[in-house]
């Protein structure tokens, strides 16, 4: 089964330099994250619980 990616909401436009997307693996397999303009260049795929405490921290950084 192929991985429908997903650009962030937060990502800018095409010459933004902090593009990520985001793919939902098989059930229970976790989240796929990788660099939106290299999308040939791997990806970092985390647990759902994994993927849930990186966006709480970001959010905690972001916000301190």
């Amino acid at each position: 089964m192929m991985q429908q990616w997903r650009k962030s909401s937060y990502s800018g436009g095409v010459n933004d330099e902090h593009c990520v997307e985001l793919a939902r693996l098989a059930s229970e397999a976790g989240v796929g994250v990788r660099d939106s303009k290299d999308p040939n260049g791997g990806n970092l795929v985390l647990s759902v619980t994994r993927f849930a405490s990186l966006i709480e921290q970001l959010k905690q950084d972001s916000a301190g």
